[in-house]
């Protein structure tokens, strides 16, 4: 669900009532879009506050986790700290169902006159932003700046005056009747919960199947196709859920599938998931933070990444294309062993080729079946032989020059696609270190000598199963080989999703028969840490890690093994303890 102003709306009841009267003890700004705000003196005792303007994940929410800083404190940071530090918070608002949060706080300055200013968080997409204004609405600077060549709705630079840009006429949900709903709702020809969330702010597409759903319509039937009796009830649905907004009446939720995976959270109830599980939270803080944990983790790491990735997608186009091309030309030396026939056919019964022929019919010894030869006019029947003969050389000298540099080829295409696929599970920097490092050694990126080790602290995942045993996942290709010749013994289990790049998963044997749910628990974890993540089902080879062997020369992360067992079985490790 997006942060639409009925979460914001959440969010600005709940931080009044523990933040209103607290004061601005620390600032940091830990990402080029992000502050990170202690405050004291609130109904919690000391507090963190999360305020981030990320294009691609726009948050505000309380948290237990610091996330300090970098020893260099940005521009915007230094300003904040000279002129609200140990500033008192006087209100927090929205203004209506917009996206937006003013904090007003109350400060001393230079002369020690009692001012005031007011920081704007816009929780708007793409447009999100930081605002630090002075008490007459005049912006004193913003985390990000926006110029007129930038946008031709506002500026949002030091000096200029701040206002709500309306982009499109949207009408205020919080105070709306019978006859204005029914007018710019029912009047349009789309549907219906496009219809609800085009023409009032603050609604998100979520809530508008909500209401849809309470009020027991299609959501996408013609919104102007509905009957009298419809439009008076959808409209109750729509003023309850207003009223119970306007009242602060908010039930803070968290939607999980069948595989405890989160895939919505509101802060009011959804009955259109009603055969979901549903988690209920006491704070909508609490809800942002665990939802969007994994998944700000992850928009973090990628925007990291982002380079690796664009070395590592221009290195797979460009060798796939090239795996394609000499496919194509090793298939056009499949006609070998036919030049070599006919050569050898025409050496014996050549003497039966009329001058000036075009064919010759002759009897293959092998198969002893006639076949028609093609014969150039203007040659013998021996310079056709020596012709066809030096067709067959020249296309057998191709055959094994490229059947090597094929499987070259292939190998490189398949550790850039499990490359691919490590990048997509890194979680930290960290992870992706080696991963940098592979490439490195690959020659996909030059190395930089700078005379300093490569430190490495990413270390594989280890998970515990409810019945005791450990299973370790390697991150990458060198933990992968790593886990499995240097870590794991003879007699431990060894995992991987059949066919698929991905982690090598060892269980650590325990000197006892394993129960069977161990190895399910292996292969889902297999199955998880591979590019066949998102299938409902996935094939997974097993085999105790003696029979696994290394090739001389591959790449890595690249096994063979003769003698294994498989299972197909779900991607859910939800079961599982990840330790740290």
């Amino acid at each position: 669900m997006a942060l639409d102003g009925i979460t914001v709306s959440a969010v600005v009841k709940e931080l009044s009532g523990l933040l209103t009267g607290a004061r601005i003890s620390k600032i940091a700004q830990p990402e080029n879009d992000e502050l990170m705000l202690t405050l004291k003196g609130s109904r919690g005792g000391q507090t963190r506050l999360l305020l981030s303007a990320s294009a691609s994940l726009p948050l505000i929410y309380i948290t237990e986790t610091n996330k300090p800083g970098p020893l260099t404190a940005p521009n915007f940071c230094m300003l904040l700290r000279k002129h609200v530090g140990n500033g008192k918070i006087l209100r927090i608002w929205q203004p209506g169902l917009e996206r937006i949060i003013h904090f007003e706080i109350e400060h001393y300055d230079d002369m020690g006159d009692l001012r005031r200013k007011d920081l704007i968080l816009e929780l708007m997409g793409k447009h999100s932003n930081i605002i630090f204004c002075d008490e007459n609405q005049t912006i004193i600077d913003s985390i990000k700046h926006i110029s007129a060549q930038t946008s031709s709705v506002r500026e949002v630079l030091p000096g200029r005056t701040y206002f709500i840009p309306e982009t499109r006429h949207k009408c205020d949900p919080l105070h709306t009747g019978q006859e204005e709903f029914q007018t710019e709702v029912f009047s349009k020809p789309m549907p219906l919960s496009k219809a609800i969330y085009s023409s009032y702010t603050g609604i998100s597409p979520v809530i508008a199947e909500e209401l849809c759903h309470r009020a027991s319509l299609e959501s996408d039937q013609s919104a102007n196709s509905i009957g009298n009796l419809e439009k008076i009830h959808l409209f109750h649905i729509f003023s309850h859920l207003m009223e119970d907004v306007r009242e602060g009446n908010f039930t803070p939720c968290i939607i999980y599938d069948e595989r405890h995976v989160p895939v919505e959270f509101s802060p009011v109830r959804l009955s259109m998931y009603e055969d979901y599980e549903v988690c209920l939270f006491d704070s909508v803080s609490r809800v942002l933070e665990q939802y969007y944990a994994q998944k700000n983790t992850v928009t973090r790491i990628r925007q990291k990444s982002s380079d690796l990735r664009r070395i590592t997608a221009t290195a797979l186009d460009r060798t796939r294309k090239k795996y394609e091309l000499q496919l194509k030309q090793l298939k056009d030396t499949e006609k070998r062993e036919k030049y070599r026939l006919y050569g050898e056919l025409l050496h014996t019964y050549g003497y039966g080729a009329e001058p000036g022929a075009k064919s010759l019919k002759a009897l293959n010894y092998y198969t002893n079946e006639e076949i028609t030869i093609p014969l150039d006019p203007t040659l013998t029947a021996a310079e056709n032989a020596k012709r066809y003969f030096d067709k067959y050389g020249k296309q057998k000298r191709t055959f094994e020059a490229l059947t090597e540099l094929t499987e070259q080829t292939k190998a490189d295409l398949d550790q850039l696609e499990s490359i691919q696929t490590f990048l997509d599970m890194a979680l930290s920097e960290e992870d992706l270190v080696q991963v940098k490092e592979e490439l490195t050694d690959a020659g996909y990126i030059r190395r930089k000598y700078t005379g300093k080790k490569v430190k490495i602290t990413s270390r594989p995942f280890h998970y515990r199963t409810p019945d005791g045993y450990d299973i370790y996942v390697g991150k990458n290709n060198f933990q992968n080989d790593e886990l499995t010749f240097k870590f794991a013994s003879g007699n431990d289990w060894w995992f991987h999703a059949k066919g698929a790049p991905g982690s090598h998963v060892i269980v650590k044997y325990q000197g006892e028969e394993m129960p069977d749910s161990v190895y399910e628990d292996a292969a889902r974890l297999a199955a998880y840490y591979s590019k066949n993540r998102d299938s409902d089902k996935v094939e997974v080879d097993y085999v105790e890690k003696k029979q696994v062997k290394k090739p001389g020369g591959a790449k890595p992360g690249f096994v063979v093994y003769y003698t294994n067992y498989s299972m197909v079985i779900e991607p859910d490790i939800s079961r599982l303890t990840l330790l740290e």
